[in-house]
Order: structure tokens, then C-alpha cells, then sequence
């Protein structure tokens, strides 16, 4: 299946958001784009794997999900503010699957002058690409995003291990993550 044009889609925010500088880096063979309502059939979930436990919702609740992912962003931008979530996608046109994904949450200050902070999230490479370069690509055009709305500072947490991938985006070692999880955390949010 040929990828499936943007303007038949329906995005979780404006394709313009992502700068024209980072378009011109992915190679031909591949697209890069917001996140679509359709994006459970191109393969998100199976790239997600590569990160973590990433269970296949239905597609009920994916559907549901990304409404009110792309509603918030909605009422945001119509009070003249940035959206909240911004997923990104990397797709082959041959196939129309997802290849690289990544997210960046805009989260609203108190401090700094009622400022914004992008929190860079789930990073995630399909194994059959990685090291082509598609993850650096997939935090540049996040972190232009959150810098091109206005965020005064973009973060993110990673092990150890992935750290010189991250100072490769030009990221620095600052602090350290603390995390508390549930104990009997679900592997899957409910309604899934």
C-alpha cells in the first residue's frame, strides 16, 4: 500500500508545525508527519515494542484516545495558545508503515513568567532502520517544535545507556530522573 497522502488524514496537529529544515533531512523513500487517526493499522504499536511494554489497544479505544488527545489540542489553539501533544511519525511511502516515532508534551508554567516546558517522550526506532539516523531526526524536529512554541526549555529522561544518543541531539546531562512506580501498576490503561 503507497502512503496515504496527509490531507486524507485526519492529524493530531498542524503539519506546518514541523520545520521545513528537519523535512528536508529524511530521505526520500520516507515521510514524516503528525501522528493520524488511522496510525493503529501502520505498524505504532510494533515500534513502540522496541521501547517498552506498548500493548495493542482496540481500536475503539485508540480512536477514543486520540480524540481527546487532538480535542485538547483544539481548545488550546483556539484560545490563541500552542497545542499540548504533538506525536510524530516516520513512515516508509512504500508500505505506509510507521518506521520512527516520538512526542512532545508542552506543559504550561506557573514559573518563569507562565512559561512552557517540552517534555520529549517515547522516542522509538523500528530495529529493522535503526542506525539511520531516523532518531536523531525524530528529536531535532521535536525539539524545534517545542522551541518554535515557545518553550524556554525542552528536557527528557533516558538510562544511561541511550545518554550519548541524546548528547548527539545536543542534550546535556542535567540532574537526575527520580520515578516512583505503583506496585501494582497495569501494564495497559483501562478501556484498552
Amino acid at each position: 500500500m503507497a502512503l496515504t497522502p496527509d490531507a486524507q488524514l485526519e492529524l493530531l496537529f498542524d503539519p506546518a508545525l514541523i520545520p521545513e529544515s528537519v523535512k528536508a533531512t529524511v530521505p526520500d523513500d520516507l515521510h514524516i508527519r503528525p501522528l493520524a487517526s488511522t496510525d493503529l493499522n501502520r505498524s505504532q504499536f510494533d515500534v513502540l515494542a522496541a521501547l517498552t511494554q506498548s500493548p495493542k489497544p482496540t481500536p475503539e479505544a485508540y480512536k477514543s484516545h486520540f480524540e481527546l488527545l487532538r480535542t485538547i489540542n483544539a481548545s488550546t489553539t483556539s484560545l490563541g495558545l500552542p497545542p499540548t501533544y504533538l506525536t510524530l511519525v516516520i513512515l516508509s511511502k512504500s508500505d505506509d508503515k510507521i518506521v520512527a516515532t516520538g512526542s512532545v508534551v508542552m506543559e504550561r508554567k506557573f514559573i518563569r513568567g507562565l512559561s512552557l516546558v517540552g517534555h520529549i517522550e517515547d522516542i522509538s526506532v523500528d530495529k529493522a532502520v535503526q542506525g539511520k539516523r531516523l532518531g536523531i531526526r525524530v528529536v531535532t524536529a521535536l525539539t524545534e517544535i517545542s522551541e518554535g512554541l515557545g518553550a524556554y526549555k525542552t528536557i527528557l529522561d533516558c538510562s544511561e545507556d541511550n545518554s550519548p544518543f541524546y548528547v548527539k541531539c545536543g542534550y546535556k546531562l542535567k540532574g537526575l530522573e527520580m520515578s516512583k512506580y505503583k506496585e501494582t501498576a497495569p501494564i495497559a490503561t483501562p478501556n484498552l
